[in-house]
């Protein structure tokens, strides 16, 4: 196994100077597991530039072949040893990317062996079976809850408030509609939405289509300068993407959510990830699937 480069041996990576570290997340399934362990690692390390690179199925020589050609690319191009973090089952595909001159961080490796000595028993080392439609209730559950926050986006179908877990409410574009998608897809949740309008606000109250379900609302909130941004995408040099009519909106709905004491989150910051686990343990909401 060729030896890691020397950290002398690395040309610094400084502002300015276009040299990037490489992370390379590699799995032979979806890659969708080491990444998540991957950003959360890396975020470790904010003031370190890295480029960072999912690698998915890598399940076969030719697939192995492939990517430690682009690894060592990498390397030569940055003059900066590339970081791999695996979740690689086969031994045989490992070992080939030990070969590598990168840093290996082997995820499965790490809490296999151990969960093997707890159990008395060893791993199955099946690929995908975190992301396979192994129970199709659980499947069908994500399905359904994803399908219902497709139906009841923007307030389309009301009637349905009733049977939601969660309703979100804010402005438009705070970030309602994405933060129900990732609710019903990674935790079965039914959640619909309802944006506040210009008309809403002619009233510090409630809309009364809301009030029946004031205890499913959750608020989320802006910035409006960066509500601004936003509108300004969708519709440039518009009223509705104004600084004035942005600042209207966010001030009157934060006093509508204050007042009927509806719980809310500024979204300004936060991942659809932080915004989603953040919402259920403030509101006190479980997971339907796990």
């Amino acid at each position: 196994m060729p030896n890691p480069t020397p950290a002398t041996q690395e040309h610094s990576a400084v502002p300015g100077s276009g040299k990037k570290r490489t992370a390379f997340f590699i799995s032979d399934g979806t890659g969708l597991t080491v990444e998540g362990i991957g950003h959360s690692l890396l975020a470790q390390f904010r003031d370190q530039p890295v480029e960072q690179v999912t690698v998915p199925y890598v399940d076969s020589d030719a697939r192995v072949k492939l990517v430690l050609q682009r690894i060592e690319r990498a390397a030569e191009e940055s003059g900066l040893q590339p970081i791999i973090i695996t979740s690689i089952v086969s031994d045989q595909i490992r070992n080939q990317l030990h070969e590598s001159s990168a840093l290996m961080l082997d995820v499965f490796e790490s809490y296999l062996a151990p969960l093997a000595n707890l159990f008395g028993t060893n791993p199955v080392r099946t690929v995908g079976v975190s992301h396979g439609i192994s129970n199709d209730s659980r499947y069908s559950a994500r399905m359904d809850a994803v399908h219902f926050a497709m139906d009841n986006d923007d307030g389309r179908r009301t009637r349905e408030f009733e049977s939601a877990d969660v309703i979100l409410v804010g402005v438009s574009r705070s970030g309602k509609t994405p933060t129900c998608l990732y609710l019903a897809l990674q935790f079965g949740l039914r959640a619909a939405n309802y944006p506040i309008t210009e008309e809403d606000m002619d009233s510090t109250s409630l809309p009364k289509i809301l009030r029946p379900y004031q205890q499913k609302l959750f608020g989320l909130t802006i910035d409006p300068r960066r509500l601004m941004s936003i509108r300004q995408e969708r519709r440039a040099n518009s009223r509705y993407a104004s600084p004035e009519q942005c600042e209207f909106e966010v001030r009157q709905v934060e006093q509508m959510l204050r007042r009927a004491q509806i719980p809310y989150l500024d979204a300004t910051e936060l991942s659809v990830e932080e915004l989603a686990t953040r919402l259920m343990s403030q509101a006190g909401i479980e997971r339907r699937i796990s």
